[in-house]
């Protein structure tokens, strides 16, 4: 896609995460699909790598 037809075309969104952002975007007359996404473990690193370990030991038992 080139810049130029970028430019020249509305944008078309899709927003993950802040609903405040795609209700600004919508009010404002843009297309968007906004998306209820959060970080794994609510973005605790600690639990988040507990989590990946325990999804690696997943995939290593359906591996057998």
């Amino acid at each position: 896609m080139s810049v130029e037809r970028l430019l020249r075309e509305p944008p078309r969104v899709i927003n993950l995460g802040l609903e405040a952002f795609a209700l600004e975007l919508q009010a404002a007359g843009v297309p968007v699909v906004h998306v209820d996404w959060r970080p794994p473990a609510g973005g605790d690193p600690r639990l988040a790598a507990l989590l990946a370990k325990l999804d690696d030991e997943d995939d290593e038992e359906s591996r057998r």
